[in-house]
């Protein structure tokens, strides 16, 4: 996102968001869009079935390099999401967003700066970015 599109999606969210004004509100809200976030993945794999998860424990080996290290670890995911799942989990990726932006009104911070201070730390902190 440009700098301009992430202000302008803040000034957005601000304007059209009335019926929950409070903190509290808005916190609650932010958990619930971030739970359907997971619920909406969890139907792709248990209702739809266009990706399945297959979690093992993550093998490398401790002496590997962090770049033979990054090329071994796997994402447990196999299949593609088809395009009702895409959509979905996008809308309530968006909603996620939302919120995020009305928290963000709330607490008078800047989308922008969070983001910007963010891809600094990650352009940093590199690889031994921990988060």
């Amino acid at each position: 996102m440009s700098t301009l599109s992430l202000q302008a999606f803040q000034d957005q969210v601000s304007e059209l968001l009335l019926r929950h004004r409070s903190l509290i509100d808005v916190l609650s809200k932010t958990g619930q869009a971030g739970a359907s976030v997971n619920r909406a993945v969890s139907k792709a794999i248990t209702e739809c079935g266009c990706i399945e998860l297959h979690a093992t424990k993550q093998k490398y080996a401790p002496e590997s390099g962090i770049a033979q290290t990054k090329g071994l670890l796997e994402t447990h995911v196999e299949g593609e999401l088809c395009e009702n799942c895409k959509e979905v989990i996008s809308s309530e990726l968006g909603r996620n967003l939302f919120y995020m932006s009305a928290l963000c009104n709330l607490l008078d911070i800047n989308m922008e700066e969070v983001v910007n201070h963010e891809s600094q730390k990650c352009s940093t902190l590199g690889m031994f970015n921990l988060s």
